[in-house]
């Protein structure tokens, strides 16, 4: 009973695991039958695996054994190349020690002329002939790689070269010559124009000074012109002048180092406009200084011119300050000499305020433009003090910025307060001068009035 159970138990769990065909089986026979059938085709599936297992194999030792044939192969070519190389290096040695001792004093000969062609190269990369002379660049650099490398030697033909080019160099810096170039404008034009080169200081074209980019080779327009219309002007005198003419010229003889500075110098605009808003208001407050300074000399030049008029008519005109004051007389002739006074005095009051106006306006602009100048002066410190707090003191353009505006609000500030104060000056004489002829005038009046008062009858 146990071996019936044991029996379709293993069954049972055959019949699980085999494939759907087996479990098709029917009988117990059919079952073992299936068993059998599938143990064959496993056996026969190992066999083939093993088969190949065994052919893999022996490719595996086929492939090991070629590569260490070739490793060996590679290791003998290696070994001919390292003897071949240490040959090589030994005869290249023997005979770099015969050209040596052929070479004898020449070797110091050519190491000196290797020296002078470098040093002729950098020199004639920087010079303005090298305009009308761009090959020689070339040779000469060919020239220095041939003596650096040690192998060859120049010939007679390249020596006498660089010895003709240093001649040449010499020859053009005493000339003026004028030729045919592309030259660059400010907004990017490149244009074949007539240009004349002085020496090796300047190149001009036709009232333009112009110069040289090593970097790129190009012939450009200055970034900035000579303000002097007199250097400029001797640029269009140079282009038409003959042979032999005498023509006086702005030379720049820092070969260019001058002309170069005036592209980083601000002009008159860029330093006003360095000072910021603080600078904006004190040019402001200047501009209507003047205009009121303006307006005020006039009204008062034609107001006294008018009073002196009047000094010498005996009319009273009521255009005139003076005129005014005396036709209060003549209305008054009856009255005491205390009422007469005090009328007097009351219409000169009268005039004062119109002789006075705005003169207290032009005071206070000459004080306070030099105190914004102050405080533009003290915003550029603290902005300068900023930018060392972050940058620190290493680059000195960092702080030009808060500096400059600091200077340039200051002389601000002085160049509005200066003129305002001269002008105030001027005016404020001009008025004190008209109140004290109405004075001097008023004055008279009443003392003839009452002189007059003093001889009649009581």
């Amino acid at each position: 009973m146990m071996i019936t159970r044991t029996i379709a138990g293993s069954a049972l769990g055959l019949l699980l695991a085999m494939p759907l065909q087996a479990q098709d089986a029917l009988t117990l026979d059919e079952l073992l039958s299936l068993v059998e059938q599938g143990a064959v085709r496993d056996n026969e599936e190992m066999r083939s695996r093993e088969e190949q297992f065994r052919q893999a194999r022996g490719e595996q030792q086929r492939l090991l054994d070629q590569a260490n044939a070739e490793k060996a192969a590679e290791e003998r070519r290696s070994q001919r190349l390292e003897n071949a190389y240490g040959e090589n290096e030994r005869r290249i040695a023997a005979l770099m020690q015969t050209r040596d001792e052929r070479l004898g004093a020449l070797k110091e000969l050519f190491g000196v002329t290797q020296q002078v062609a470098g040093d002729a190269r950098s020199n004639f990369e920087n010079s303005l002939t090298n305009v009308q002379y761009p090959e020689r660049t070339e040779f000469l650099t060919s020239l220095v790689e041939k003596l650096g490398s040690g192998i060859e030697l120049p010939s007679v033909e390249e020596m006498e070269r660089l010895w003709w080019e240093l001649q040449r160099e010499m020859t053009e810096s005493a000339k003026v010559v004028r030729f045919s170039t592309d030259v660059i404008s400010l907004d990017g034009q490149r244009e074949l124009t007539d240009v004349v080169r002085v020496g090796l200081f300047n190149i001009v074209s036709d009232g333009k000074y112009l110069t040289y980019r090593q970097e790129t080779g190009n012939v450009t327009e200055l970034g900035r012109q000579p303000e002097a219309g007199r250097f400029t002007g001797s640029t269009e005198d140079l282009l038409e002048a003959d042979s032999g003419d005498v023509v006086r010229f702005g030379l720049d003889p820092t070969l260019g180092g001058v002309l170069n500075s005036l592209v980083g110098r601000p002009n008159l605009v860029e330093r006003i406009q360095q000072g910021a808003l603080v600078g904006y208001l004190i040019l402001a407050l200047g501009v209507i200084g003047l205009l009121i300074s303006l307006e005020r000399l006039v009204t008062l030049s034609l107001a006294s011119r008018k009073v002196t008029a009047q000094l010498r008519s005996s009319t009273p005109s009521d255009d005139n300050a003076l005129g005014r004051v005396l036709a209060v007389y003549h209305d008054n002739k009856d009255v005491d000499t205390e009422t007469l006074e005090l009328k007097l005095g009351e219409a000169i009051f009268r005039e004062t305020p119109k002789l006075n106006r705005a003169l207290l306006f032009i005071q206070i602009i000459s004080v306070v433009a030099p105190l914004m100048g102050l405080l533009g002066t003290v915003t550029g410190m603290i902005k300068t003090f900023q930018a060392i707090t972050l940058y620190g003191t290493g680059d000195p353009k960092l702080m030009a910025g808060g500096i400059s505006q600091a200077l340039v609000t200051t002389v601000l500030g002085l160049s509005v307060a200066i003129p305002m104060v001269l002008l105030h000056t001027v005016v404020s004489g001009r008025s004190r001068r008209i109140v004290q002829i109405l004075q001097e005038q008023s004055t008279g009046i009443v003392a003839e009035h009452s002189e007059a008062q003093n001889k009649a009858p009581a």
